[in-house]
C-alpha cells in the first residue's frame, strides 16, 4: 500500500497558511505531510522562511496524520538538538513524524559563518550526525570527537519508538553511499533515466528500504498557466544540485534564476490541468517502488489542488 502526501513549503507559504492547507489535506483523504526544513528561501521574492520544528508542534497536533521533515542534521543545528526535537514530537505524537536527513546548502546552513566544506566533508559530517541520533534516542550517553564534538549528552525524554531516518538523495552516487545507513530513500522527480539509475544505486546497497519521492508539480486550468506560474514561483529551483548546494543567498539565486526559461520548466515540473496526469504520475511511481508519494503544488494555487486531489484523485488510486 503507497501512502499520498502533500508538502508543506515553508519557503514559499507562511507558517499559519501552510498549517491550513495540512489541515485541507487531512480532509480531502491525503495520508501524510511533509515539511521543508529552510532558513533562507529561493527567492527574495513573496517568499517566507518560518521555522519548521515550531511549526510541526503545532501542525501535529491539528493534523493526524504521518510527517516527515527534510532537514540537515548539522551545522545550523546541533544533531543532539535535533534528536531532542524528534523525541520530544514523537513522544507526544505516537512515533508519527521521520525525517529525511541531507548534507545541507549553503543558502541554509552557511549563516553560522563557517568554512562551507566540499561534499565529501558534508557527506562524513551528516553520517557523523545519524549515528549520533541514533545512540542518544536509545537512551545512551554520548560523547564524540569528530567533526561533530558532543560532550556527556544524554536524553532523558525519549522517542516512543526509534525514529526512522531516511536519506536525501538527488544522485546516484549519494544514493548508493546513503543506501549503507538510511533506513530509506527520498527524491525528486527527476527524468526517469536519472530516476531509475537513483533507485539502482540504493537498491544495491539496501534492497528492502523505503522509498519516497517528492513530486514538484503545478497544477492550473491550462498548461500555458501551469508553465508560467511554475516558472515565476519555482524557477530558482531547478539550477542543478551542485549549484543549489553553493549559493547562500536568495538574491544570488534570483540573479543565476534570469536564465531559465519557461520552457524549461516542462523538465523538472509535472505540469497538469487534469486528475489523470497525477493518477498516472502515481502509478508510474508505484511500479518504480516507492511507497510514500508526496505531491509539492509549486505554485500559489494550494487550495484548488489539493481539493481537486482529495475529489478527483485519491479515490481513483486507493
Amino acid at each position: 500500500m503507497i501512502k499520498i502526501g502533500y508538502h508543506a513549503s515553508h519557503e514559499q507559504f507562511s507558517p499559519k497558511a501552510l498549517l491550513q492547507f495540512a489541515q485541507r489535506a487531512e480532509n480531502n483523504g491525503f495520508d501524510l505531510v511533509t515539511s521543508s526544513d529552510h532558513f533562507h528561501p529561493w527567492t527574495e521574492k513573496d517568499a517566507h522562511s518560518g521555522f519548521a520544528w515550531s511549526w510541526l508542534g503545532a501542525a501535529m497536533q491539528a493534523v493526524n496524520l504521518e510527517f516527515g521533515i527534510v532537514t540537515s542534521p548539522a551545522p545550523r543545528y546541533h544533531p543532539a538538538i535535533i534528536a531532542q526535537a524528534v523525541a520530544t514530537l514523537n513522544q507526544m505524537f505516537d512515533n508519527r513524524l521521520w525525517i529525511a536527513a541531507g548534507s545541507g546548502q549553503a543558502m541554509n546552513e552557511n549563516i553560522t559563518g563557517e568554512l562551507w566544506p566540499n561534499k565529501d566533508t558534508r557527506n562524513q559530517r551528516l553520517a557523523e550526525s545519524v549515528s549520533i541520533m541514533r545512540r542518544l534516542w536509545k537512551g545512551e550517553e554520548v560523547s564524540a570527537d569528530g567533526i561533530v564534538k558532543l560532550a556527556n549528552a544524554k536524553l532523558y525524554t525519549l522517542p516512543t519508538a526509534m525514529p526512522q531516518v531516511v536519506g536525501a538523495a538527488l544522485s546516484a552516487a549519494t544514493a548508493s553511499w546513503i543506501g549503507t545507513w538510511a533506513e530509506g530513500l527520498i527524491t525528486i522527480n527527476h527524468p526517469d533515466d536519472k530516476l531509475k539509475k537513483i533507485i539502482k544505486a540504493f537498491r544495491t546497497e539496501n534492497p528492502a528500504g523505503d522509498m519516497a519521492i517528492k513530486i514538484q508539480v503545478s497544477f492550473a486550468d491550462s498548461l500555458n498557466d501551469a508553465e508560467q506560474l511554475a516558472w515565476e514561483s519555482w524557477r530558482n529551483n531547478i539550477l542543478g544540485s551542485s549549484i543549489q548546494a553553493e549559493l547562500s543567498q536568495p538574491k544570488f539565486f534570483d540573479e543565476a534564476g534570469q536564465f531559465v526559461r519557461a520552457d524549461d520548466m516542462k523538465e523538472h515540473v509535472l505540469l497538469g490541468t487534469s486528475a489523470d496526469t497525477y493518477i498516472y504520475a502515481i502509478q508510474k511511481y508505484r511500479e518504480m517502488g516507492f511507497s510514500k508519494i508526496t505531491f509539492h503544488n509549486v505554485n500559489p494555487h494550494q487550495e484548488a489542488f489539493i481539493d481537486m486531489m482529495g475529489s478527483d484523485v485519491l479515490p481513483r488510486v486507493r
